[in-house]
């Protein structure tokens, strides 16, 4: 393949593939605690937590959202992730020439309203504009840096593990899987009012910042791993915490929060839900003692109504699905989410 593909940056196989053989070797890391070749949420340096992201998403009007609270709730996210309380962000934009300024103005308020939420200031920016056709709309980067979290080091004395980041690498067998809720509504969202399917009433995207989640789950102790559900669903995120720890992983399709309106949808597209896109969705490794705990905290967290453990961490190398009618099947990375631009 000798040209960039919309696959490649969609959070799949694909990605990856372009991450390791076009960029990982051409960038050292030579003292980040978290190196970018970790491929984790955030990297990790002289004890701060550091991320970026730009968004792209079309339409960048969605049900649940636009492209600021993505960005800066996506960005969020990232950093609490790693176990780290984040501090301070930057944003920066290029807009397209004749772009609304009334659209504008909505997309910065809402991103200051979720920086509100999250007791997060934006400090820093920068803003271009490009001739009409350069851009579509508006793209939108943000940045954010963080510091570990004060409830790291006891969440670690409880889990009985040495005090490390919430990499995506620390699984150990036994160890059991959590979501917060109901995933594939930030993908579905998307394409419905992209494509004008007509779901909008029913489905809106998750989007959301997870900061004060997390921190609730820390609180309670027992978390080992972390990591942001976003392109390519929980099969991919799923995927990459398996294979960077050396485990395999078992899901029970029972357990996977989905909302009738999500699976209706799913059928009609002929789309997998475990590989479509999400927003505000954190997937937790935790020590088996203490995953009902931390299910019932995080349960009374505006964001964990719905939270369920739907798996643990099993010796292996693959996600494996236990079906509803006791099948079994593999459950692999996607090459690419089947929603692209959802960010």
């Amino acid at each position: 393949m000798k040209r960039i593909q919309l696959s490649h940056g969609a959070g799949g196989k694909a990605m990856n593939h372009l991450i390791k053989e076009f960029i990982l070797k051409n960038f050292k890391n030579e003292r980040a605690e978290v190196p970018l070749h970790a491929l984790d949420d955030s990297a990790v340096i002289n004890g701060v937590v550091f991320t970026t992201d730009s968004h792209t998403v079309q339409p960048v009007f969605f049900p649940g959202g636009n492209i600021g609270k993505l960005a800066v709730a996506g960005t969020i996210n990232d950093i609490s992730a790693m176990g780290a309380k984040p501090i301070a962000l930057s944003s920066a934009m290029v807009i397209e020439e004749g772009f609304s300024m009334e659209d504008f103005e909505r997309i910065v308020k809402s991103m200051a309203d979720v920086a509100d939420e999250a007791g997060v200031e934006i400090v820093t920016g920068d803003t271009k504009v490009v001739e009409r056709g350069g851009i579509k709309d508006i793209v939108v980067t943000t940045s954010a840096i963080g510091v570990e979290s004060e409830w790291m080091e006891k969440n670690f004395e409880i889990a009985g593990r040495q005090k490390n980041w919430l990499v995506d690498s620390s699984l150990k067998p036994g160890d059991k899987i959590i979501i917060n809720g109901s995933i594939a509504e930030h993908g579905l969202a998307i394409i419905s009012k992209r494509e004008g399917y007509g779901f909008e009433g029913d489905i809106k995207s998750d989007v959301a910042p997870l900061n004060s989640l997390v921190e609730e789950a820390l609180k309670e102790g027992g978390i080992i791993s972390a990591k942001d559900a976003t392109r390519g669903g929980i099969a991919n995120a799923l995927n990459e915490m398996a294979e960077k720890s050396g485990v395999g992983i078992i899901i029970h399709e029972e357990k996977i929060p989905l909302n009738k309106a999500v699976v209706s949808a799913c059928e009609m597209l002929g789309l997998d839900p475990l590989s479509i896109g999400n927003e505000g969705k954190m997937i937790f490794g935790v020590t088996s003692e203490k995953a009902e705990d931390v299910l019932k905290r995080i349960k009374k967290h505006r964001y964990g109504k719905d939270a369920e453990i739907i798996g643990e961490v099993v010796k292996g190398r693959h996600v494996v699905m236990e079906t509803k009618v006791g099948g079994k099947r593999i459950i692999d990375a996607p090459v690419g989410d089947p929603i692209p631009r959802i960010c």
